[in-house]
C-alpha cells in the first residue's frame, strides 16, 4: 500500500486517495459535508449546487479505484443531496444495494419545517455479484417478528437480516415491529453523551458503523474513510479488529482524532447503545410523558399548594392465585429456548449415545463428521428445536454430569502435531471473540459459526482439516489459564527485557530451526506474537501464505525460548497489544 495504514492523514481527500494503491481497500465509509452551511473548522460548506456536485464526482472517481474488486462504499447524505448523489456513484461505476434510512432521536429543530430526524445511507459495491456481506455474523443479525412479536417455538434461534419495514417511533410500538428494519434506529451523539468528543458537531455513533463494519469487511480488512471528522470510523474499525486509513482536512482534527485513537484499547466495546429501544423509553412511561400530558394533568397554580396526603387504606389480603398467561402472544417478547425436560434430556443423551463412537463431547463438537451425525439422530428422534440448541443442551447435560460414562477413544493430535496449524487456530479465536464476541462453546455450537472460524484459521494457516483447526482451539484454551500463570512465575523478565533486532521477512531462517517465540509486524503496527517448536518452519510459511502477505508483513522478531512453551508468547502478547492475539484468553494481567 501506497500509504501507511492506521493512520489519519493530514490531506485533502482527493490527493490523498490517489496516493493510496489500487485495490488496496475493503470499505470505505464517506459521510461528506452535505452542503448546507455547516461551520466546520477549515471547510467552507457553502458551494453553488454546481461545484458541491462536481466536487462530489471529482471524489467519487478517485475513490473507485482504491476499493478491491470485491469492495464495499457506504455514503451517509443529508436530504438535500441525496438522489443527485446516488445517480453520480452510479455513473461512476457503483452498483445500489440498499438504500437504508437512518432515523435517530434529537433531530436537528427547523423553525419553518418539520425536525430532521434521519440520514440517508447508500451501500454501493463495485461488483453486484461478488461483495462482502457477512449475513451469518450473529452481531448483524436481528430478532425476526416469529420471536418478537409472536414469541413461536419455530422461530430460528438465529434470528434474521433486516428487511424493508418500515417504522414509526419504535420505543412506542415495541410489540409492533423490530427497531432494526430497513429504517436503522440509532441516536444521533447529542451534546449530553457520554459518547460525545465535543470538538465536532456531526459524529456518527459507533454502533452505526459498527453495523456496516462487521458486516461489510472482513477481519483484519481496511477501512478507509475520505473525511475523518470525529474519527468514529477509524476508532470503530479498531475496536473490532480491522485495519484503516483516511484523511481529513483539519489540522486541529486529525490532532484530536490521534489522541482519540491513542486512547482506544483494540478489541474494547463500542460505545453507545446496542439496543436502540434502551436509549429512549417509551412514551407511557412515568419520565417520558409529552408535554400535552402534563400540562392535561397539571394543577391551577393555588392547588399547588402542599397538602397533607391521605393515608392510604390497607387493602384486604387476597388469597394469592397463580398468574394466568397472558392471552396476546405479543407479549411474549422474548423466545425460550428449548426446556431441559425429562424427554429433551433422553433424548439428547440417546443421540448422544448412537453417535459418539467412543470419542468426548468436546470432540463430537469439533468434528463435523460426528457433529452431523449427532444433530441428524436429534432430528430423527423428534426433539424440537435447531443443531445449536441440540449441542447447548449436550454440554449442559455434560455439565450436570448426566451424560454416561464412555471407553473414550486416545486421539492422537499432539502439540507437536498442532504446532503447524494451532496459530491459525489462536487468530480465528480471537476474531470470533471481538466480532461477533463468541466464546469458544458459542462457535463450536453454531455450525454456521464454526464454518466462519475454520475460514479465518484456514486463511492464516492453510491446508487442514475443521476439526484440526477446531480441536486446536479447545486445546488453546485448556492450556491457556496455565500459560499465563507461569508467564508470571517465570517469564516475568521479558517485560522490559530488550528485544531482539528485526529482520526481514525475506531473510534466510535456516539457522533458527529451533522453538521459540517471534513477533510479526507491518511497519510500525506488531500483528501478531506466536510461539512455535520450529521457527524455520513458521516463518517460511508466514513468507508463502496470501493472507500474511496481505496483511503487509515485513519484519519478524525471533526469540530463542524452549523451555516454558507459550508462556514467553503470553507476556509479549501483553507488552506489544498484537492486533491478531489482543484478547484476554491469552494475556496476562501483569501491572507494567
Amino acid at each position: 500500500m501506497g500509504l501507511e495504514l492506521n493512520k489519519v492523514y493530514l490531506d485533502d481527500c482527493v490527493k490523498g486517495l490517489a496516493k493510496l494503491d489500487d485495490g488496496s481497500v475493503d470499505l470505505a465509509f464517506a459521510d461528506p459535508p452535505f452542503n448546507i452551511g455547516y461551520d466546520y473548522d477549515v471547510y467552507e460548506d457553502k458551494q453553488t449546487s454546481g461545484e458541491y456536485l462536481k466536487w462530489s464526482r471529482k471524489w467519487m472517481d478517485a475513490l473507485w479505484p482504491v476499493l478491491k474488486p470485491n469492495g464495499t462504499f457506504w455514503l451517509a447524505i443529508g436530504d438535500e443531496y441525496a438522489a443527485e448523489l446516488k445517480l453520480i456513484a452510479q455513473e461512476v461505476g457503483f452498483s445500489c444495494r440498499s438504500w437504508v434510512i437512518w432515523y435517530y432521536t434529537f433531530g436537528v429543530n427547523c423553525k419553518r419545517g418539520f425536525s430532521r430526524s434521519h440520514t440517508h445511507l447508500f451501500h454501493f459495491v463495485k461488483d453486484p455479484e461478488d461483495f462482502t456481506f457477512n449475513a451469518d455474523n450473529p452481531a448483524v443479525r436481528v430478532p425476526s417478528a416469529r420471536q418478537l412479536v409472536y414469541g413461536d417455538s419455530r422461530a430460528n434461534p438465529r434470528g434474521r437480516l433486516p428487511d424493508n419495514t418500515w417504522i414509526l417511533r419504535p420505543q412506542d410500538v415495541p410489540d409492533s415491529f423490530s427497531e432494526e428494519e430497513d429504517t436503522w434506529y440509532f441516536a444521533r451523539v447529542a451534546g449530553t453523551f457520554k459518547e460525545r468528543e465535543g470538538f465536532h458537531g456531526c459524529q456518527m455513533p459507533e454502533q452505526l458503523l459498527g453495523r456496516i463494519i462487521r458486516c461489510c469487511s472482513e477481519p483484519v480488512g481496511v477501512v478507509l474513510d475520505p473525511f475523518g471528522g470525529s474519527g468514529t470510523t477509524f476508532v470503530a474499525a479498531k475496536k473490532l479488529g480491522r485495519r484503516w486509513v483516511g484523511f481529513e482536512l483539519s489540522e486541529d482534527y486529525v490532532k484530536r482524532i490521534n489522541h482519540r485513537l491513542k486512547n482506544t484499547p483494540v478489541d474494547s466495546l463500542l460505545d453507545g447503545v446496542a439496543d436502540p429501544l434502551t436509549s429512549a423509553p417509551a412514551t407511557d412511561s412515568p419520565r417520558a410523558k409529552t408535554l400535552s400530558d402534563r400540562k392535561s394533568n397539571a394543577k391551577p397554580a393555588a392547588a399547588n399548594k402542599k397538602t397533607p396526603k391521605a393515608k392510604p387504606k390497607t387493602p384486604k389480603a387476597k388469597p394469592k392465585t397463580p398468574k394466568a398467561k397472558p392471552k396476546n402472544p405479543k407479549k411474549a417478547r422474548k423466545l425460550k429456548p428449548t426446556a431441559l425436560t425429562e424427554d429433551v434430556q433422553n433424548g439428547i443423551i440417546a443421540a448422544f449415545k448412537a453417535t459418539h463412537d467412543g470419542c468426548s463431547t468436546d470432540r463430537l463438537l469439533a468434528d463435523p463428521d460426528l457433529n452431523g451425525a449427532f444433530v441428524k439422530a436429534c432430528k430423527k428422534s423428534g426433539l424440537k428445536g435447531y443443531p445449536t440448541e441440540w449441542n447447548r443442551l449436550l454440554l449442559s447435560i455434560r455439565k450436570r454430569g448426566k451424560l454416561p460414562r464412555i471407553n473414550k477413544k486416545v486421539l492422537v493430535l499432539g502439540l507437536q502435531q498442532m504446532d503447524a496449524f494451532s496459530y491459525g487456530s489462536e487468530i480465528a479465536m480471537h476474531q470470533m471473540a471481538i466480532d461477533p464476541g463468541l466464546t469458544l462453546d458459542d462457535v463450536l455450537c453454531d455450525p454456521r459459526l464454526a464454518k466462519m472460524f475454520d475460514k479465518i484459521a484456514g486463511k492464516f494457516a492453510p491446508g487442514h482439516s475443521a476439526f484440526e483447526y477446531r480441536w486446536a482451539a479447545l486445546a488453546i484454551r485448556k492450556r491457556a489459564k496455565r500459560a499465563k500463570t507461569l508467564a508470571v512465575e517465570k517469564c516475568e523478565e521479558w517485560l522490559t527485557k530488550r528485544l531482539p533486532r528485526k529482520r526481514k521477512l525475506s531473510d534466510d531462517w535456516s539457522k533458527y530451526s529451533h522453538p521459540g517465540a517471534y513477533i510479526v509486524s507491518s511497519g510500525k503496527d506488531t500483528l501478531y506474537v506466536g510461539e512455535t517448536l520450529d521457527l524455520q518452519t513458521r516463518i517460511e510459511a508466514l513468507r508463502d501464505c496470501d493472507a500474511w502477505q496481505e496483511l503487509g508483513v515485513t519484519s519478524i522478531i525471533p526469540i530463542r525460548e524452549d523451555t516454558i512453551p507459550y508462556a514467553l508468547q503470553s507476556i509479549l502478547i501483553g507488552r506489544t497489544e498484537a492486533m491478531l492475539n489482543a484478547s484476554e484468553h491469552l494475556k496476562p494481567k501483569l501491572v507494567y
